[in-house]
């Protein structure tokens, strides 16, 4: 059978309202989550995904942590690669749930149930790590990234994908058009839930990027050395790697 588990991790703190909103938001998405996220993306997100993989560059025997996992489309991916095991886990037990039905019998993949701000590991225990769409859900960015870097051993490399804005004042405009009006139309179409989540997107997304504009000395703050970030999809995508510090 594969190698799956689910441990809660219990905060004692009351959700934030962002943290809620992450959650409820998830809850009714699993289902079509790998094809509508592709869908709205134009067929980008499957491309964003896999260059997050080239970034964390998986080597044989290497132990892996993908955060915010998901439906486990990135920790399937780093399995595939070559990784010795992979550690997936999410806050969302809905996602968790379909993630447990992809794995395979066999697949190197554990998968938890728990939250980025509050890993359950200990520290340098993973030669590397990834994270998906996380930082627009958590609320002391900083030190999240502090707590992903302090479970990965030093030199270990960290990749993250997240939606980008545009740079260009003419891409960005459509960008804004297709956020503010597509992303809602669309979602509509499917569900309530995906319509709502049409609607939180775009403001989501311009949020994050206008309270960190630089993501890089954010990473650099939180140990993690040499960032680098790749602008995919004119702008659309941003793909981060870094190297974890020493000490």
């Amino acid at each position: 059978m594969p190698r799956i588990i689910t441990v809660s991790v219990v905060s004692a703190a009351v959700p934030s309202p962002r943290k809620r909103q992450a959650l409820e938001l998830f809850e009714g998405l699993p289902r079509h989550y790998d094809a509508m996220g592709a869908l709205l993306s134009f067929g980008q997100d499957p491309r964003w995904r896999r260059a997050l993989i080239r970034a964390v560059a998986p080597e044989p025997g290497q132990r892996i942590l993908d955060v915010a996992t998901g439906t486990g489309m990135v920790a399937l991916a780093l399995a595939d690669a070559g990784a010795a095991e992979v550690v997936g886990i999410d806050q969302s037990e809905a996602m968790l749930e379909v993630a447990r039905g992809r794995v395979a019998h066999g697949a190197p993949i554990t998968l938890r149930h728990g939250e980025a701000e509050r890993l359950p590991f200990h520290d340098g225990a993973f030669d590397a790590l990834t994270f998906t769409y996380l930082l627009r859900y958590v609320d002391d960015r900083a030190a999240t990234l502090r707590e992903l870097a302090r479970v990965v051993a030093p030199g270990g490399r960290i990749a993250m994908v997240e939606f980008g804005v545009p740079d260009r004042p003419l891409l960005r405009g459509l960008w804004r058009a297709y956020s503010r009006f597509g992303l809602p139309a669309i979602g509509r179409l499917v569900s309530p839930a995906w319509y709502e989540v049409g609607r939180f997107l775009g403001p989501s997304i311009e949020q994050l990027h206008r309270e960190e504009p630089d993501l890089p000395e954010l990473w650099r703050a939180a140990g993690i050395r040499d960032p680098a970030q790749r602008a995919m999809s004119f702008g659309a995508g941003l793909v981060m790697w870094g190297v974890r510090a020493d000490g």
